[in-house]
């Protein structure tokens, strides 16, 4: 390990703070697209930094779409409640325990968001209905939900009668599996093209149909999306018994074409803000992700949008505590997150600083940060004993990123409490 790194990074750190705001949204400059990443999903300082910068990107620079790594039938619950759609909530605590009830549910069911959600409930009141913000869900787990969404709106507006016969036929083929994706991923090595054709041929009639649906409420986005979540979710699942990293790109691909979709319906001026985790939002062709085939979210809104209407934030931490379950569906627990390895770019940035700081890389000094060196990315599911054998992701943090925000020291989530 160069001690060139610590360095460079005591040289062109910044703390963490009030002013350290001003200096991030003036480097973001006229970017469309902000990614707003973490190194978990269960960090109380993630949210918290990415909450306050997204309310100044908000109020200061127009941004009005908050795209995150939630499902969309889940996250229009939240989006309906602060546009002021749906009256019947009363409160973000009530919208988000109900809207994410399925695990991991602390993802966004947590205080945190809790606040943020509140907040822009309040924002977008007095606004002009183009003009509030909006809260979007972008993955693709919601086949099951998706499909209900889908048809309980076309039996709900009979004019679309061509619409929904098509919808039912294209879902009946997923009807054997018991709502499980799960069981369907199984069947697919003995699975004909039909679900295929059909989902895919769903979802080109409706966008050939998207200026008949109503936009009133924004209607019309939702069934296009769920429809979009339907036709992904189907490759996904049927990917996920072939190999790894197509599935990976899969999902990935589908939140781009999401983003796209939510830029699209907003108009060309629009301004978006995605929060995912590190391994969604930093460019992995600057890691060794690359080397498995595997392509993600900034890599190619980087490729779609050009690197100067776009804007990567990637964060990190060097030691805490974490929510995270030991494997996928048992229950969320309280854990440690040791030290990170010395020779990893949190190690060194904790070498050079103990404390919470800020990196901008720019074409200056960004060759700077381009040593391959070990990235921690923590999942919802966690083992703190194995960490060194599998959660660090060879990579260039100064080209991977346009910046990075390091929390020495965290703590955990708040799961809403129901």
């Amino acid at each position: 390990m160069s001690k060139r790194l610590v360095s460079a990074i005591q040289e062109h750190a910044f703390p963490l703070n009030d002013q350290a705001f001003d200096t991030i949204l003036d480097a973001i400059g006229d970017a469309r697209i902000v990614l707003l990443g973490e190194a978990t999903h269960g960090t109380s300082e993630f949210y918290k930094v990415r909450a306050a910068l997204s309310k100044r990107l908000i109020q200061e620079k127009g941004f009005s779409v908050i795209a995150v790594e939630g499902d969309w039938p889940s996250a229009q619950g939240v989006n309906r409640y602060v546009k002021g759609f749906d009256e019947e909530r009363k409160s973000a605590h009530q919208v988000l325990s109900q809207s994410f009830n399925r695990w991991p549910t602390w993802m966004w069911a947590n205080e945190e968001i809790a606040e943020f959600v509140e907040w822009l409930k309040i924002e977008n009141e007095g606004k002009e209905a183009a003009t509030k913000t909006g809260f979007y869900g972008i993955d693709m787990y919601s086949l099951y939900e998706s499909i209900d969404e889908l048809l309980r709106f076309l039996r709900e507006n009979p004019q679309f009668q061509t619409d929904l016969e098509l919808a039912k036929k294209a879902f009946s083929c997923f009807e054997p599996y018991n709502r499980m994706p799960e069981h369907y991923a199984l069947s697919t090595a003995h699975f004909t093209d039909e679900c295929i054709s059909e989902v895919s041929s769903l979802l080109t009639t409706i966008r050939s149909h998207e200026d008949l649906y109503s936009n009133e409420q924004e209607k019309d986005l939702n069934v296009t999306m769920n429809a979009l979540v339907a036709k992904n979710a189907e490759s996904y699942y049927r990917a996920m018994m072939q190999d790894d990293a197509i599935s990976w790109n899969i999902r990935d691909m589908h939140m781009v074409e999401a983003i796209s979709e939510l830029l699209n319906y907003h108009g060309e001026d629009a301004k978006i803000i995605v929060w995912e985790h590190n391994t969604h939002v930093g460019d992995a062709s600057e890691t060794s992700m690359a080397d498995h085939k595997m392509i993600n979210v900034g890599q190619l809104i980087r490729e779609k949008y050009g690197r100067e209407d776009t804007f990567a934030i990637g964060f990190g931490t060097y030691e805490g505590t974490v929510i995270a379950g030991e494997s996928w569906g048992e229950p969320f627990q309280k854990m440690n997150v040791p030290p990170a390895k010395f020779n990893s770019w949190e190690g060194q940035m904790h070498a050079a600083k103990a404390e919470d700081q800020v990196i901008l890389f720019t074409e200056a000094n960004r060759l700077l940060f381009n040593e391959w060196i070990g990235h921690r990315a923590i999942g919802v599911v966690y083992n703190p004993e194995f960490e060194a054998y599998g959660n660090y992701v060879p990579s260039r943090v100064g080209s991977r990123y346009d910046g990075f925000v390091f929390v020495d020291q965290t703590s955990t989530l708040a799961p809403i409490k129901v």
